[in-house]
């Protein structure tokens, strides 16, 4: 099966920015692995889920389906990295990643820009690869401290 790439990309966006992004853990639907919080997206023939555990530091995967078979996946898994911070997933830290992650285009489709700042927040998104086979690391500064820092790789399924 030939994967159209353009498609992906696009499925990908949409579906990033309408889950996690957007919703926080408010996307979640009933979880298939106890523990866990599980996103979904559907549209046409692609289905979207994100599967993680953990708060402050945590650990997940995204999947990409069409026609019912898995088609894409990436891993990730970071989080807070400083004591004492505040790590709640409605607090300021994880708050400013859903801004930066609403961000997610065409051209920045793992995580969101490589760049993106908010008053004394700053994101850096670093990767290489393609939509095949790529790798990153994401960090979070706050006046200059790092306090964030997350990991990911994934590509197409064969």
């Amino acid at each position: 099966m030939s994967i159209n790439h353009e498609h992906l990309i696009n499925f990908l966006v949409e579906a990033k920015r309408s889950t996690y992004a957007s919703q926080g853990d408010d996307a979640s639907v009933q979880p298939l692995l106890n523990g866990s919080k599980q996103l979904e997206y559907r549209s046409g023939d692609y289905f979207y889920r994100d599967i993680y555990f953990g708060s402050a530091f945590f650990i997940g995967q995204e999947t990409v389906e069409f026609e019912n078979r898995p088609i894409w996946s990436m891993v990730y898994s970071g989080g807070v990295i400083i004591p004492n911070a505040n790590w709640d997933i409605t607090g300021p830290i994880y708050g400013f990643l859903r801004q930066a992650l609403k961000l997610v285009d065409t051209k920045s489709i793992y995580r969101g820009p490589n760049h993106f700042e908010s008053d004394n927040y700053i994101l850096k998104n670093e990767y290489e690869g393609t939509l095949d086979c790529f790798y990153g690391k994401e960090i979070i500064l706050i006046d200059g401290q790092k306090v964030y820092e997350l990991q990911y790789n994934g590509g197409v399924v064969r």
